[in-house]
């Protein structure tokens, strides 16, 4: 079955070793979208590590395939070799500039952010005092998106923010890394209209990994499936993935570099936890031993977000 990791984070330099994402394939993954860029990152800085990325998957043809159609991802996934695509975690790398979006699709980049955290030209973040939801320049992004084929993602965005991403979009929108806010209370996680808004537009939400949205720092097999389990139940298994938000690099570094991006709450912990890429064999198991069927399953380990990147990609 297709193994779909929809979000994981290398650290943001071009010169950094892709090759660590061959643990995903060992994991059984035959997909997986890497972020390049995000609040933080102007036009000039995003591009030099998307270049540098493409560079090293386009150099290991035995290993990586650079997916541009989801036809790639069956092909590598019949020849044991890892599709990989790009994500943005924020319109900021845009510079303001709409036409930039076809020139990210061109470079790789099948899924971008709205915004990040906080409030940005194109809307506000789910960690912002004030919520003054989509704006007009957030509007024509999406429409540019749906028009270029590139895959809509509400993630990290503020609620109303979200409600009208999902209600602008003409293409099905994804959450692609996030928990259910009724499972664990936290601003980051969303809640079940939000949900239901998502689903409404044939979208996926991914459940993602990280131990501090889905509990007090748990990052359990257990903890995951919890938040798998209420999403299947609100909407359908149709609409569930998994967005692991797996971070390769030092999360303590990036927090301390970017203050005003994150809230208090993200340094309450020594350490934050992660459901590692070898995981993925467990989450399997653990849905089959649920008892839900081998259809459910096929369908949240990736086949829902294969099915979406059909319809979305151009």
């Amino acid at each position: 079955m297709p193994v779909w990791e929809q979000h994981c984070c290398l650290p943001l330099d071009p010169d950094t070793d892709v090759d660590v994402l061959w643990r995903y394939a060992k994991a059984g993954a035959s997909f997986v979208s890497v972020n390049v860029g995000y609040a933080p990152h102007d036009v000039a800085e995003t591009i030099k590590v998307v270049s540098g990325f493409r560079h090293q998957l386009l150099a290991r043809p035995d290993r990586y395939v650079l997916a541009r159609t989801a036809g790639d991802v069956r092909e590598a996934e019949a020849t044991g070799r890892l599709a990989v695509a790009f994500d943005l975690e924020d319109t900021r790398p845009l510079g303001g500039r709409t036409d930039l979006v076809q020139t990210y699709y061109d470079l790789g980049v099948r899924t971008m952010l709205l915004t990040y955290n906080k409030r940005n030209a194109a809307g506000s973040g789910c960690h912002d005092e004030t919520d003054h939801g989509l704006t007009e320049f957030g509007r024509e992004v999406v429409a540019e998106m749906n028009r270029v084929g590139m895959v809509v993602d509400a993630a990290h965005c503020s609620y109303r923010t979200s409600m009208d991403v999902f209600a602008a979009s003409t293409a099905p929108v994804v959450v692609s890394h996030t928990a259910a806010r009724a499972v664990h209370d936290d601003p980051r996680n969303v809640r079940d209209d939000q949900l239901l808004a998502c689903a409404a537009t044939g979208g996926v939400v991914g459940i993602n990994g990280v131990g501090m949205f889905l509990g007090d720092n748990d990052a359990s097999t257990e903890a995951l499936v919890r938040h798998v389990e209420h999403a299947v139940e609100l909407v359908g298994w149709e609409h569930v993935g998994l967005g692991l938000d797996y971070c390769f690099d030092q999360v303590d570094d990036e927090l301390a570099a970017n203050p005003d991006l994150f809230p208090a709450s993200y340094a309450q912990w020594d350490r934050l936890e992660f459901i590692e890429p070898e995981r993925l064999p467990a989450i399997t198991a653990a849905l089959l031993d649920r008892g839900h069927t081998p259809e459910t399953v096929e369908g949240i380990m990736g086949g829902n977000f294969l099915r979406l990147a059909e319809k979305v990609w151009r």
